[in-house]
């Protein structure tokens, strides 16, 4: 027997908060990392049969950390020396499973955990990665696709990261106060990249994984909590709540995607848009706005549009411009002429794309031609259109974007046709 959908969501959101509890006991981030694992392919294959634990979180955590103990004594038979120097502990606070293991603990060391992969020993890149693996819960596939590199180069670069918090020592904790700053930049990103693969997964057969969206926007709450003066704190958790207000118009009722512009705009969750656009209004005349907070902007200017045709282009055009100085990118710069398009027509927009087509980080990615394809289909250059679409859908390794794709292709030959 297999555990279902439900049981496997609930084990994606235990894994980062069972491997913080150990991470802070223990001490020995690979080692932990190891365990929970172990504990989690334990609980697939006896949950099912037994029925989910009245606390499934002290259950992993319990199992986790017999494995770990299993391990140390394995080491210890094997190396002969002492358990408590292989967890990096005092021997008098080991912990080890007794009576009363299988208690719950109320302590969530998830924030603890998303620090301590933001170490500053670490390479912003190393942080990220090891973070979205870590707390995000993402394979190293996933991982890679945000990051725009290839799969052996990330799997290196999280082994690295892991090899260096073991060696180093980094305590389990949060940072001191002159630290938070910098800190905190690589946390809002890793967050940023984390709500970003839950809201559009890279690959697979679903469009959204709602665990990693809502694990993103809880721990940027909790950042929030704690730093409620931080513009981009508030930006980030703005962006978050009003772009995923849009979730359930998404998609229809057999999962094909639905664009932006075609999006029932009654099904919004005006409430989480309302809490979006009240953080912005708050945080904004603080001072200079970061690259959060206009992101957040430009989502708040089509969240207060009831319908598509009365969007602001004009506006989200200043705001991209804004945008790309202050926080250049080729994701940037493709979003940005999309706004041109809508602002000064399609082919204003498509003398602006052949500048991307050379850039390293776009370069065999969909994004290119789905863009390419929308302002060719804008301009009414069907034929073109329809190749590029195609193309597109081959470069995405999301089975429902492909759908999406190979649909838009057909319907251009179906009016064609006509």
């Amino acid at each position: 027997m297999e555990i279902d959908g439900d049981g496997a969501d609930l084990l994606r959101r235990l894994a980062p908060q069972v491997l913080a509890t150990l991470v802070r006991r223990h001490g020995n981030f690979d080692a932990c990392e190891d365990a929970v694992q172990d504990a989690l392919l334990a609980a697939a294959m006896q949950w099912p049969a037994e029925g989910v634990p009245d606390s499934p979180r002290g259950w992993l955590t319990t199992v986790a950390a017999r494995r770990l103990t299993d391990q140390y004594r394995s080491e210890l038979a094997r190396r002969r020396r002492e358990v408590a120097t292989a967890a990096r502990l005092p021997a008098d606070k080991q912990w080890v499973p007794g009576p009363d293991a299988e208690r719950p603990e109320d302590q969530d060391d998830t924030l603890r955990l998303l620090f301590l992969c933001c170490h500053p020993s670490l390479s912003p890149p190393a942080q990220a990665a090891l973070t979205l693996r870590a707390v995000g819960g993402l394979t190293t596939q996933q991982i890679a696709n945000a990051f725009l590199t290839s799969e052996s180069t990330m799997a290196q670069r999280i082994r690295r990261a892991k090899q260096r918090i073991k060696a180093s020592g980094i305590p389990f904790q949060l940072p001191p106060e002159r630290e938070l700053p910098d800190r905190l930049r690589v946390v809002l990103h890793v967050l940023y990249l984390i709500f970003n693969e839950g809201y559009t997964a890279t690959s697979g057969p679903q469009l959204q994984r709602g665990e990693l969206t809502g694990e993103a926007i809880r721990l940027t709450r909790e950042v929030h909590r704690r730093r409620p003066a931080a513009g981009e704190v508030a930006g980030l958790l703005a962006l978050m709540l009003l772009t995923d207000a849009r979730r359930a118009a998404r998609t229809r009722s057999d999962g094909t995607l639905i664009p932006l512009s075609e999006q029932d705009r009654g099904r919004w969750d005006q409430v989480a848009i309302r809490e979006g656009i009240s953080l912005l209004t708050s945080t904004l005349p603080r001072g200079p706005a970061g690259p959060y907070q206009l992101q957040a902007a430009i989502a708040a200017v089509h969240a207060e549009a009831s319908r598509a045709e009365d969007t602001d282009w004009l506006q989200i055009l200043a705001l991209y411009d804004l945008l790309q100085q202050v926080s250049p990118s080729p994701v940037v710069a493709l979003n940005r002429i999309v706004a041109v398009a809508m602002v000064h027509g399609p082919q204003a927009a498509l003398g602006l794309l052949g500048g991307l087509a050379t850039d390293d980080r776009l370069a065999g990615q969909h994004r290119l031609e789905a863009t390419r394809a929308h302002l060719l289909e804008m301009a009414g250059d069907h034929t073109a259109a329809h190749s590029c679409y195609r193309l597109a859908a081959r470069r995405t390794a999301s089975l429902l974007e492909r759908r999406y794709l190979e649909d838009r292709a057909a319907r251009l030959v179906a009016g064609q046709a006509r």
